[in-house]
């Protein structure tokens, strides 16, 4: 971006000093111009028109790099509102999750207690404690799928970090 900035700087300065140049021969008193004055009058209004072109130019890559960039800001913060709600989803999910194995856990501390006092049957404890090791391993699954996807968004991200740290020159500063 600083090199397209130098390159309309040094096309606004050379359009400058052209237009003082033309002034300057306007000015000049003089009952008739000679060829060699007509020359180059049309030598340095066709490099005007030429520095003129090329400012053009540049304005509208300057134009097209900036839209770019706006865009890509514009998909950037979708993502991360996309993600973030993603973020609430797994949350809920995992509060619930918690939520459901605390009471597995107390209707087993329960039954255990029952069994204590010879109120219940042993294979209900067995088939209290084999409910309690299942919900304890959904939490787990449930654990590893949110860091899978956590893993899964933010690979992307760092990879592209990466890169554009590398690409750097080492006088650039990181905006990332």
């Amino acid at each position: 971006m600083t090199d397209i900035s130098d390159l309309q700087t040094r096309i606004t300065a050379a359009l400058d000093r052209i237009g003082q140049g033309l002034e300057a021969l306007e000015r000049q008193p003089g009952p008739q111009a000679d060829l060699g004055d007509a020359q180059e009058i049309a030598r340095l209004t066709a490099a005007l028109e030429t520095e003129r072109t090329a400012n053009t130019q540049l304005e509208e890559r300057v134009r097209a790099i900036k839209q770019k960039q706006d865009g890509a800001v514009e998909t950037l913060a979708a993502e991360v509102e996309r993600l973030r709600a993603l973020l609430v989803e797994e949350e809920a999910a995992v509060s619930r999750l918690a939520r459901v194995n605390a009471e597995l856990r107390a209707n087993t501390v329960a039954l255990r207690e029952a069994i204590a006092e010879g109120l219940a049957e042993p294979h209900l404890v067995n088939k209290a404690m084999m409910a309690e090791l299942e919900a304890l391993r959904a939490a787990q699954g449930a654990d590893r799928a949110e860091l899978d996807a956590v893993l899964g968004e933010i690979g992307p991200l760092v990879a592209d970090a990466r890169a554009r740290a590398a690409a750097q020159t080492p006088g650039e500063g990181y905006d990332a």
